[in-house]
């Protein structure tokens, strides 16, 4: 729970910076701007190399996890959608709601409510003595599905953003190049898996991607440079990795460590807007940054709509799964509930489109508030799950 509420206050203390260190360093922010966008992507491919560590199947099985998979798939993409259409019909002025650019720039900024954060989830539910309930494992499924989910469906929005050219055929090409590598190559290599051993991959994995960024730019310009997130590569990598769980006070600080710095550079990317003016926001270059700042009374009551709509959205697994009881159906969709980094990547994504307004602090707060929420939603579980499990098959916790 601590360290639940410590993403959250990092998550804010960022997002108060990235409105004072503009005006602090002057002519010195854009300097500073590069090295912690920098160490943001670092800490977002190693975490989602240890998401993809965690990615374990039987593939001589891999038809028993269709099911799964398309349940998966509907619990991401169900609060997706809400929030996209929430976004579109209440945030936005009627005048674009058949606005192609809206369209796209907001469905693109709502996949942040998609994720459900894995290592938040199974750290909290193994504490609880849970890990040999059927509700454990099939959510364990579940979320990794969800996060893989989010990661794919991140490619074809990233291409509407950037529109049909010969580059996105390449992007298409790495793609499933990095699945069918990820696919045949799971849990195959023998690699060293302590912090700074996953530490040095991620930083290889942004070099590379950097690379391929820098020399399209070369010899294409800007327009013709090719993007590829570290979102895919590092999972993949933490897909081929043979699983080993290093486990040490040592090991669980350093990856707390690079967790909480990256909540707090997530926080520190945010684009200026206390004190955004009419003028400000119509020179915006995006549909929502173009949109002018709320008082904060009326973003909250839109904080508490979103995360209702979301967590709705995350309940699919309840109407599945008939055979098991209600309490249980229940307990798992609730944990589901959970966010954390990968939601937080995929703002920072979308900050990368210059998409911003009231629509992307609506947003980070409705994070802020989930996060903040963890705690009670796996309480919550905890004592569903008691409606299934006898006290000598989960032993009491005095939670």
């Amino acid at each position: 729970m601590k360290k639940v509420l410590t993403f959250s206050l990092l998550l804010i203390l960022g997002l108060a910076a990235s409105q004072v260190l503009p005006g602090f360093l002057g002519e010195r922010y854009p300097a500073f701007r590069n090295v912690s966008t920098t160490l943001l992507y670092i800490c977002l491919s190693f975490i989602m190399i240890n998401v993809g560590r965690e990615f374990e199947i039987d593939k001589t099985r891999w038809r028993s996890y269709a099911a799964d998979y398309f349940i998966a798939m509907a619990t991401a993409a169900v609060p997706w959608l809400f929030i996209a259409l929430y976004y579109i019909f209440v945030l936005l002025p009627s005048g674009y709601w058949s606005d192609a650019e809206a369209w796209k720039e907001n469905l693109l900024l709502s996949r942040f409510a998609a994720p459900t954060s894995a290592g938040i989830l199974f750290t909290m539910l193994a504490a609880l003595h849970l890990k040999q309930s059927w509700m454990y494992k099939k959510i364990q499924v579940l979320a990794i599905f969800d996060d893989l989910d989010t990661i794919l469906l991140m490619i074809p929005l990233q291409i509407m953003m950037i529109g049909l050219r010969w580059q996105l055929f390449v992007v298409v090409f790495i793609v499933f190049l990095l699945l069918w590598i990820g696919w045949k190559k799971l849990n195959s290599y023998d690699l060293r898996q302590e912090w700074w051993a996953v530490l040095l991959y991620a930083v290889a994995v942004f070099g590379i991607t950097q690379l391929v960024y820098l020399a399209s730019k070369h010899f294409y310009g800007e327009a013709g440079s090719i993007h590829i997130e570290v979102l895919l590569p590092a999972f993949v990598l933490g897909m081929a990795m043979k699983t080993k769980h290093v486990d040490s006070p040592r090991e669980r600080r350093a990856s707390s460590g690079i967790s909480f710095l990256f909540m707090f550079l997530v926080g520190l990317s945010m684009p200026l807007f206390l004190g955004m003016d009419a003028a400000s926001a119509a020179n915006a270059s995006s549909v929502t940054g173009s949109q002018p700042m709320m008082s904060w009374g009326v973003i909250a009551l839109h904080v508490v709509a979103v995360s209702f709509l979301s967590n709705i959205g995350k309940l699919v697994p309840m109407f599945f799964y008939r055979d098991r009881q209600w309490s249980e159906r229940l307990a798992l969709s609730i944990g589901m509930f959970t966010r954390g980094e990968v939601g937080a990547g995929v703002i920072f994504i979308a900050i990368g489109y210059n998409l911003g307004g009231p629509a992307l602090v609506i947003s980070v707060l409705t994070l802020v508030l989930n996060l903040i929420l963890t705690g009670i939603f796996v309480v919550w579980v905890k004592r569903l799950a008691l409606r299934t499990y006898t006290p000598d098959a989960l032993p009491d916790t005095n939670c």
